[in-house]
Formats: C-alpha cells, structure tokens, sequence
C-alpha cells in the first residue's frame, strides 16, 4: 500500500538572492526533498512534518525584512509560520494506491496532470463501503440455520454480543482515527502507531491473515450457492449414495474454489479499478436482497408463501427423491404407492417389507412459511442443538418411537443434521457477520473530513446492521418454520435457499443478490489484503517480508497478491465455510482487541498527543470492549485462540529480535516510562534487602583516539558477572569541552554501544566530558543512575603503568576514585591484567577462583565468585577459600567456623587456613620501603628539569643497588627475581630503576585520557593482577598496641649498624610493606596456578603524603599472579544465611 503523500507547490514567493537555478526548480510538491524520507521512523514522509527543514528554495531564501533579524540563525532550519500554514493548506492525503495510479494515467504525452483532491462525504466513504463489507455470506447462508439450532433467545445474545463488540471497538477505533491525520493502512496503521513496531507488526499480520481466510470463506460461499442453489447439476464428484454426499460436496468446493480464487487474482491483478467500479453494483446487490426480505416478512404476515414440508412422524423429510407427500396415491378407484413408498419399502407393491418407523408412523404435510402472524415465536425460542448425523426432528409433532433403537440408513429422505452444533460454535461461525467495521478507516485518504466521516459513518453502519441482524434473528424466528430454520442446505424446501423462501418477490432474488454480493466481498478481500501486506512490507519492521512491497510501475502489489493468494487456498482447500470461519474470526478478534488496547493505553498514560476530536469514548469503553474480544475468542474455539495467539507472540518476538528499530511515539514507550516511573518510586522507598542485593555496576572504560574501547575484556567481564541481570551502567570520560567534544562523545557512546551489544551486555552507556579526568569520574560515579536505580559497585581496571606517566596524574586519580566510592559506600572492583582475563567464547575445563578473605567486607568476596559460576566461562572452576591465622587464632577452629558459615550460606568451596607467624622484616622488604620512599622524595622534586630529574634518580638507584651487594648479597638474589620490563628506550634494566624512570615513548589521546582504572594501551608484557587488603580500624589498634615493631630492639640496632639508609624509614611503611611481601609469598605459593585470586583491597592512606607508597603497597601486594581481582566492600552486608 502507498504511504506517501502529495504537497502542491506554494504560492510565487520572491526568489532567494544567492538561490540559483538549480535551487529554485525544486518545490515542496517534490517527495524527494522531503526529509521524512531520511527521518528516523517507517520512512514515510506523512509521518514527519513535511514543513519543517523541507525544501533546498526554503533554506536559500533570505529574510530581507529587518522585523525577524532576531530570528535568523533559527530560519535556516526552521520556516515562518505563513510558510507552514500555506503548505497546510495544499496538504493532500491520497488513499493507498491511488497515487500511483493517477501518475501512471496522467502521465500521457510525458505532460503530468494535477491530482484532485478527493472530495467523499461520509455516507458515500464511509457508511456504504461499511454495510458493503459487514453483510455478507453469513447473514444469507447461515443466519436462518443459526437461530434455529440456538433459538430466538441465544441467538439474540449471540447478536448482541459480536454486535456490542464491534461497537465498542470503533468507539475506540474512532479516537484513534480522529487523533491526527490516519494514512491509508487503516487498523494495521493505528495500532502500530499506538501500540509500537512489535505489536504493529504482528497484529497487522494476523489483521491480513483474517482478510485474506476471508477472502477464502466468500469464494466458497460463492460456490456454496453455485452448486447447491444455482446449478447443481455442475457437479464434477457424484456420491454414490447418501453417506458420501459430504465428501463429494467438499471436493466439488475445492476444483471450483480454486478456479474461481484463480479467476480472482487474475481480474485484481489486470484491472483493479474494476473492482471498484463495480462495488457500488455488489452493495446494490445486499441492499435489495436485504429489502426483499423485509418485503417478505411484511407480506407473510397476511399472504404467507407456499413452501410445505413433509413430516413422517415428527422427522422432516427431504424433497430430492419425491413429489408427493404421502404413502399412498389414488388412481382411478385403485390405490397405488407412491414414491415416498419406494424410498422406505422394499418394493412399489403394497405387500413390500417397508421400515419399521415409516409403517407406524403417518405422513403429514406442514407449511414451511407459516407467516409472523402464526405465533410460531413461541416455539422458536429456545434452543435445539443437533449432533452431526441426528435426523432434524419437529417439536410438539406426535411421533410412534420404536421399541429398541435401530440404526438409521443415511439413504432414507430424512433431512440429517451434518455437523454437531453447540453454542460457541455458532458463536465462531457467526462473528464474520460483524467484521468489516475498518472499511472507512482504510479509505481515510477518499475522504473529504475523515475525523469527522470515520466515527459517524462507522458508528451509523454498524448500528443499521445491528439493528438488520437483531431484526432478523426475531422475524426468521417468528415466519419460518423451525424443521426449516435447521435444515442447514433447504432439502426439506426443494433445494430452495432458506431464506430465498421468506424473500418477496422471489427467492431467486436472494440467491442471485447474495451470489453477485459474495462474489464483490471476495474481490475486495483480495483486493485489500495484498495492500496491507505492502504497507507492513514497505514499513521495513519485518526483514524476510520486503520483497513483498515491490509490485509494478504503478504500485500494484504483485508479489504480495501472489502470496495472498496462496494463503486464500489454503482456506479453499480446507473447503467447508463452517470451519474457516472461526479462523477468520480469530485473527479479527485479536485486531480489534489491539485497537481497543491502543485506545485503553493511550488514554490512561495521558499523552500529550493524545487528543482526538472524536470526545465520546472512555478507557473503561475500551477495557471492556478488549476484555470481550478475548472472550470472543476463547469462546469461539479456545484452541484456535491459543494458535493465533502463538502466531502472534512469535511475530512480535521476531521483530523486536530481527526487526528494524521504529521510534513511531508508540504508547507502549509511553507506557514503558510510566511503569520505570513507578518502579523508581518504589525503589525510592528504601535501600534493598540484603537478600535482594546484586552488584549494580558502573564499569569506567577509556576510549582512544578513534572512539573505540581500548579494554573490551572488561565488558566481557560484566557480561560474565551480570548475566544480564541488575543494572549495567558502562562510562568513559573524555577532556575537554562540551561543545568542541560532543561529536567524538557521541561517537565513543555508539562504539560502546556496539560493544556492549557484542559482548551481551544490558545495560547503559554515558560519555561524560569534563575539563580533566579526575572531575568527569567523580561526576559519572555521583550521577550514575536515577532514583533509586543507582550503581552500588565501580569496576575499573588497574592503572598498570602509573609509575611511567609523566605528570604522575593517572595514580593520583585512581586513589582518588578509591576515596571516593569509599565515601559514597560503594563497592569497588580492580581489575589486573584485564587484558589476560577470558572472553564470553573461552571456556575454562578445570582451575579454580581462589578468595583470600583476610578482613570481612560484607560478603562481597563470598558473591562474587558465585556469580561468576553461574557463568559458562567459570562454571567448570571450583572455588577455594583461604583466610590467615595470627599467631594468636586456632587455626583449626577457624576452618571449622568458616565451613559452617559456608554451609549456612549455601555456598559450595574447599576451605583453608593459612598460618602466618611473626618474623623478622627481612633486608628485601627494608629495601623496598627504601626505594619507595626515595621514589617519593624525588616525584616532588617538580622543580627540577627533566635532565636533571633522571640524573638524580640514576644516582639514588645507582647508590641503592651498590649497598644491597655491599651489606647484604643474599638479598641480591631477591631483587633478582623481581621481573624486569622493558623500558621506554628498549633497554632492559631492573624493576626498581625502571619503575623511576619516566615512559618517553607512551603514547598520549588528545581527545581521551585514561580512566584511573584504565591499564594503557600498548601496553608490553602484562602485569600479574594484584590482591587487596584492607587495613580497618581494629587492625590499626591492634597493630599499636603491639608495641613499635615485631622486631627486637637489638635487631634493629645491628641492622641500622650495618645499613645507616635505613635509620630515618618511617616504620608505619615498614610494617606495611612487611605485610605485603610475606602476604604476597603466601599467595603466590597457594594460588600461582589460580585461575582467578580475589582478595580484600587495603584503603588509601589518610594522608594524602603517602598516595605513592599506597600504590607500590598495591603493586608488591599483587606480585607474581596472572588474573587479580581487589575487592574493597561497600560498607553493608551483602550475602546473608537466613531465608
């Protein structure tokens, strides 16, 4: 179906100074210049004002007037408002197809003519195209047998109910027609601009299966009436007897279904004009068949037709094999049989063996039409429900039964019952009666004010065909007899059609009208499906479904008519009107149950837009109309109302997988934000329960010079920790400002993006631009999140480098963010040799997640790995457990202790103990505390050149390694296990003298600083990854209390005599780097082959003098270890034993 629209050209306006020839041929009457085309959105112009930003004249003209100088930046982009409200004037909307049409016809002699506008009212646009397609086949094929079988009483019910269905549903319909200017596309259109791409798509699927299944129910309507009422004798399958009339009928519907589905297809693919030239002939035809049954039922009333019916007994007898209604004839003065008698007997001799039921039993004549002033009212209004293969019997009429209970031979006269019939049956075989009500909205581009035709004509056709159904379940109740109301074919009539028998002047007037009128609903259902499938194929939002909106030069939509065909077999094949039509029913029903949702939804969220001039509607309208055609649904065939709905659900999934991204203001966004808003209110009512906690991440990533992440394994890490559970926020933080970095902000937030979607991480991004790296993290770590859906947890990578960077700054920011999640009590995860950690595809056979747990943090230590194991990268590693006894802990009850409260938390790990006992600080860890402070001393020394500043650091590295090998040559062998890096110069030298030489050749992003938990890229050979400790408050009391130093005071003396660089340490950086050391052997030694070691992180000095020595703690810490992990708690439990 076309979407576009056409806009006339403007008024002359004075022509631009600087606009050449070029410029000023184009005009808004060219699509092409549209930028709806490029718009995000379904790629229909219609959609996005075609005013603003729209032509290449409006941007070149200069307003010379001095009255909008104010304005004149703003005018480049946007029009005055004369030149909008006179482009609003010419704006036409032409109906699907249309457009194409009229070019392909007026383009004669290459000399365009112009398109009218078209000019309908609401009787001829709306009203009449809407009785045209709501009367049907139904009402003259099935509705006499339907309220014979349900009675005046359900029948009236049953009315009622589709009817108050449909009425609800184009209240809503309305609302939504008349909120804005509806394109051709009618329901498919309104709920996918309501209700989003997803439900668009496959609501406006299941909308053209029903149209196309009810294509298929008029052609075998169509050859219902050819075969059993026109032309019988054109019977290809003959039944040999009674019991194989059935089949024979249905593979009679099947040659001729498909033959007339061809001739079909074949007439909408060459003309289709004609199709719509003759409608106003096939609405001709319903009217008058429509007219001649009124006329009849007035004229009953004191001439009833003569249609007998023959009774034997109270069983209705079919008038195919006999003439007179009698056993017995009288010829002359003899009596003979008649053949009536042949039938029953076994021969026209009056001493035959005759059947049981006909011998006791009389014959008796009855009128078939008895008129509506013959009381039979009273006796059709109850039910009389039939089981397939149950002769239709007549009530009240005496009748002999037999003694015992005999079968009965299908090929006596009897009129038998062919299907079984209960309630919500006829419910599903009568709901396409009702259907058609989206006539006028699908030819809202005919019309002349369509937000004013759609509600009134739609409204005022569904309450005349409610009014002609209702009517009629009353006057066939109360003028035809009910043997005939439930002979289903007429049999008992002499083939007649059954209503044809009521209709005045004569019934060939219904069977002719009804056969014309079955015929144009085909056609029209062919005519219209293969152009909602082109709209929903030209939309875009279901891949595998494009090819289907090309057609010919004139937009005719081949391909998708070939497939509608096809589907409409199946309906031909299937082959018995009663069975496709609850099919149809089905697909109708969802579609009207969505619009009524749309309605529902878009008035309750109060949208802005949401202001449809059509006032008489209410949402609890629309809830009730949604509820009862989910009934319907149900109670029509609950099984195929499961089927349809899979269908659905599947197509939905498939577009929201594979499907192109719409942004239509859909009401399900709008919905979407008010339940986040909810939720975030309600978040807002407390912090979570332990039980409920999960880290929610905010994951720092650096970008580099060209916007991409320089360490994606940190989003592989997430996915791995997440898995997709929680909240995700992944930031980056670029320097500079906001005005000159926000495309490269936008860039990096779109390269994340993708990553983020690589690596199966849901979640957000945020691009932060700030003037230096330290205030962007801040701002993201106080910002992130909204409401009460805040990040509780950093993950950030370990700054390898930090000793290289020239300005010192990167390690600076790192303490800095380690302080400040600690103020904010959020926890924090650091990352060593992120670069060495698996991607989603790697997967781990065997190894385990080792935890040293050395001062409680809350839990974080115990959760971590246990989420990780729920991951298929992880899942194989099994989890050990390792704390540290003092000298003073049992370190046997602490095993037990800590497998019980294992145990207690459902967590499943091998547990150990290690003892640490006091010991000397050896020479080693002296002269790391040396190195470091003089490390220290000369990072202040800013004043010095750079020269300068190397030939001091030579000098003390120099001085520093000559007293190791002086004093103590067995440490030599300790520093010469420390591994050594390659320098900036490609020299090799050892760890202490490189750690104080600045990296010359770092590379340095103009647009992007490193995160402070960011290792650098270009990185060498990795670092191990590091353990954290944290040094609580306890600790440090304890440590005071121990006394100045786990050293004798002897010792101490005979070391300072052998090394006076040692006398002026600070012994608080002595102790701590004893600890680290000997921590880090332990480590080393139990976890060297771990594939993971988590382990608590210490806190930065309270000092801020000390950041440096804080740093090279970390670093000796971490020592030797592939994959670390340093975990620094948020302050607050997070795991718990109880339920």
């Amino acid at each position: 179906m076309s979407r576009r629209f056409t806009v006339t050209s403007l008024p002359p306006a004075a022509p631009a100074r600087d606009a050449g020839p070029e410029s000023r041929r184009h005009s808004v009457a060219d699509p092409r210049h549209l930028p709806g085309e490029d718009a995000k959105g379904d790629g229909n112009p219609k959609e996005s004002s075609p005013f603003i930003n729209s032509t290449d004249t409006e941007r070149g003209k200069e307003y010379e007037g001095k009255n909008m100088a104010l304005f004149e930046e703003e005018m480049d982009t946007s029009p005055m408002v004369s030149s909008l409200l006179s482009g609003l004037a010419n704006y036409t909307n032409l109906p699907q197809g249309s457009r194409e049409h009229e070019e392909a016809e007026n383009n004669e002699g290459g000399k365009k003519k112009p398109v009218q506008a078209p000019r309908m009212g609401t009787f001829m646009g709306v009203y009449l195209p809407c009785l045209q397609n709501i009367f049907g086949v139904i009402l003259f094929l099935r509705l006499t047998w339907v309220v014979g079988i349900a009675g005046i009483m359900e029948s009236f019910c049953m009315v009622f109910i589709c009817c108050s269905c449909t009425m609800l549903t184009a209240i809503s319909m309305s609302a939504i027609a008349t909120n804005g200017v509806v394109p051709a596309g009618g329901s498919y259109y309104m709920i996918s601009r309501s209700l989003g791409p997803e439900f668009g798509g496959a609501v406006g699927l299941c909308f053209y299966l029903g149209t196309t299944f009810a294509g298929a129910m008029y052609i075998l309507g169509t050859i219902e009436i050819l075969l059993a009422y026109l032309f019988p004798a054109m019977a290809i399958f003959k039944a040999e007897d009674a019991s194989g009339e059935a089949a024979a009928m249905l593979n009679n519907m099947r040659v001729y279904g498909t033959c007339v589905l061809t001739c079909m297809a074949t007439v909408v693919f060459v003309g289709v004009k004609y199709v719509n030239k003759f409608a106003l002939v096939f609405l001709g035809c319903v009217i008058l068949s429509i007219l001649a049954i009124y006329a009849g039922v007035i004229k009953s009333a004191f001439d009833p037709p003569n249609f007998p019916i023959c009774l034997l007994g109270n069983r209705t007898l079919s008038r195919h094999g006999f003439d007179v209604c009698a056993k017995l004839a009288w010829d002359g003065n003899e009596t003979v049989t008649t053949r009536l008698w042949g039938l029953f007997c076994s021969s026209r001799f009056l001493n035959a063996t005759c059947d049981e039921y006909f011998t006791r039993n009389n014959v008796t004549e009855i009128q078939g039409i008895p008129g509506a002033a013959s009381g039979l009212i009273k006796e059709n209004l109850w039910s009389s429900y039939l089981t397939k293969g149950v002769i239709v019997e007549r009530r009240g009429t005496p009748s002999v039964e037999l003694a015992e209970a005999t079968p009965l031979d299908m090929d006596h006269p009897y009129v038998f019952s062919d299907m079984t019939s209960y309630f919500t049956l006829l419910v599903g075989i009568y709901f396409p009666s009702v259907t058609g009500i989206m006539a006028g909205s699908n030819r809202s581009g005919d019309l002349r004010d369509a937000q004013k035709s759609i509600p009134t004509g739609t409204i005022l056709a569904i309450a005349t065909t409610s009014a002609v159904y209702i009517s009629s379940v009353v006057l066939f109740g109360a003028c035809i007899e009910g043997v005939v109301l439930r002979d289903k074919f007429g049999e008992a009539v002499n083939g007649n059609l059954v209503v044809g028998t009521l209709a005045w002047p004569s019934p060939w007037v219904i069977v002719i009208g009804s056969f014309f009128s079955t015929c144009g609903a085909g056609l029209q259902s062919l005519t219209g499906a293969p152009r909602l499938l082109q709209a929903i194929s030209r939309d875009g939002i279901v891949p595998f479904l494009q090819v289907f909106g090309h057609g010919k030069a004139n937009g005719e939509p081949t391909w998708a008519l070939l497939l509608t065909a096809c589907i409409c077999e199946i309906g031909i094949l299937i082959a018995s009107l009663d069975e496709v039509a609850p099919i149809l029913s089905m697909f109708f029903l969802m579609c009207y149950m969505f619009v009524n949702l749309a309605c529902a939804v878009q008035t309750l969220l109060r949208t802005p837009n949401w202001r449809p001039r059509f006032r008489y509607y209410h949402w609890t309208l629309s809830f009730l109309g949604m509820s009862l055609c989910l009934a319907l649904m149900f109670i029509c065939s609950w099984y195929y109302a499961l089927v349809a709905m899979l269908i659905a659900g599947l197509i939905y999934k498939y577009i929201e997988y594979r499907g192109a991204e719409k942004e239509w203001g859909d009401g399900i966004r709008g919905l979407s934000l008010s339940a986040a808003r909810y939720a975030l209110l309600r978040l807002e009512e407390g912090p979570p329960h332990t039980k409920n906690w999960r880290p929610q991440l905010l994951v720092l990533v650096r970008v580099d010079q060209d916007q991409n992440v320089v360490h994606p394994q940190l989003l592989s890490l997430t996915s791995q920790l997440k898995a997709g559970k929680g909240l995700t926020i992944v930031g980056s933080v670029l320097e500079g400002t906001f005005l000159d970095n926000h495309p490269q902000a936008q860039r990096a937030e779109e390269s994340i993006r993708r990553l983020m979607e690589a690596e199966k991480v849901k979640g957000f991004c945020q691009v932060v631009i700030s003037s230096n790296l330290r205030d962007g993290v801040s701002h993201l770590i106080q910002s992130g999140g909204l409401g009460g859906l805040q990040h509780n947890t950093v993950l950030v990578g370990w700054p390898r480098n930090w000793r290289q960077k020239e300005d010192h700054q990167t390690w600076r920011n790192f303490i800095e963010l380690v302080r400040e999640t600690t103020a904010g009590h959020l926890a924090l995860l650091v990352t060593k040799n992120v670069s060495m950690f698996p991607g989603n595809p790697e997967r781990f056979s065997e190894g385990s997640i080792d935890v040293w747990w050395i001062v409680h943090d809350g839990g974080m230590l115990m959760l971590l790995p246990f989420l990780l194991r729920h991951h298929k990268v992880w899942r194989k590693c099994k989890m050990r457990i390792f704390t540290v006894a003092q000298m003073d802990d049992n370190s046997i009850q602490m095993k037990k202790d800590l497998t019980t409260f294992l145990y207690h938390l459902r967590i499943t790990a091998e547990v150990e103990v290690v003892e640490m006992h006091e010991s000397d600080i050896s020479a080693y860890t002296y002269e790391k505390t040396l190195v470091m402070e003089q490390r220290s001393q000369i990072l202040k020394q800013m004043h010095l050149t750079k020269n300068e500043r190397e030939r001091e650091i030579q000098s003390i590295t120099d001085e520093s390694r000559g007293s190791i090998r002086r004093k103590n040559p067995a440490n030599t062998r300790l520093r010469l296990n420390v591994p050594e890096e390659t320098a900036g110069d490609g020299e090799e030298k050892p760890e202490e003298e490189v750690q104080l030489i600045h990296d010359q050749s770092a590379p340095s992003c103009p647009s992007s600083s490193p995160s402070p938990g960011e290792e650098p890229e270009g990185e060498g050979e990795t670092d191990p990854e590091k353990v954290h400790l944290t040094w609580t408050k306890d600790k440090s009391v304890a440590e005071k209390n121990k006394g100045p130093s786990p050293v004798s005071s002897e010792g101490i003396k005979d070391f300072f005599s052998m090394k006076p660089e040692w006398e002026n340490l600070n012994q608080s950086n002595v102790r701590r780097m004893h600890t680290a050391v000997r921590l880090n052997e332990v480590i080393v030694k139990k976890s060297r082959d771990a594939k993971l070691v988590l382990l608590n992180m210490p806190g930065p000095p309270r000092n801020r003098n000390g950041d440096e020595n804080y740093m090279e703690f970390l670093e000796v810490l971490t020592e030797h270890l592939d994959r670390v992990m340093l975990v620094r708690g948020g302050g607050r439990e997070v795991i718990t034993i109880y339920s």
